[in-house]
């Protein structure tokens, strides 16, 4: 990882912050493309969208699809506040993205927030493991477990 993804995934945090805000699960997502400009932002609507898969990456991928064609979005980055689930793992392996970047692992949100019924533990990197397209996935951000981490206390 290099200072443009930190910066890249800072913002992801910040998106992750402004969805609490509007009442939906901490989440937030951003397409960069291979220059590190970004293109698409998507937070969490889950809450007030009342649509379970309303995740900030399946939101962010729902627009990048709409708006790029497959050929562009293989050079784009997705970067992400927390890891991938499944269903958003899918989202970008049917999207063409072939970079993921995410600050807090999937891991580190349960161990955070305690068990429940909901948790589907399924590594991002096990999802695209399976894909005949190779998809890069670096993190967690060490550097930014703190912030990661601090979008969701007192939330769950």
């Amino acid at each position: 990882m290099n200072e443009m993804d930190l910066q890249h995934l800072r913002t992801a945090i910040e998106i992750a912050r402004q969805a609490r805000e509007h009442g939906n699960h901490p989440f937030g997502a951003l397409l960069a493309d291979e220059f590190g400009k970004i293109l698409l932002q998507a937070e969490n609507t889950v809450v007030t969208g009342n649509d379970c898969t309303g995740h900030a990456e399946t939101n962010l991928m729902r627009l990048a699809t709409q708006n790029f064609p497959p050929e562009k979005l293989a050079v784009c980055t997705l970067y992400t506040s927390t890891e991938p689930c499944a269903m958003c793992a899918g989202a970008i392996h049917w999207g063409n993205v072939r970079r993921v970047v995410y600050a807090l692992s999937e891991v580190g949100l349960y161990d955070l927030i305690g068990p429940s019924p909901e948790h589907l533990l399924l590594p991002c990197r096990e999802v695209f493991a399976r894909s005949q397209r190779i998809v890069k996935v670096d993190g967690p951000a060490q550097e930014l477990d703190a912030e990661a981490r601090a979008v969701h206390k007192g939330f769950w």
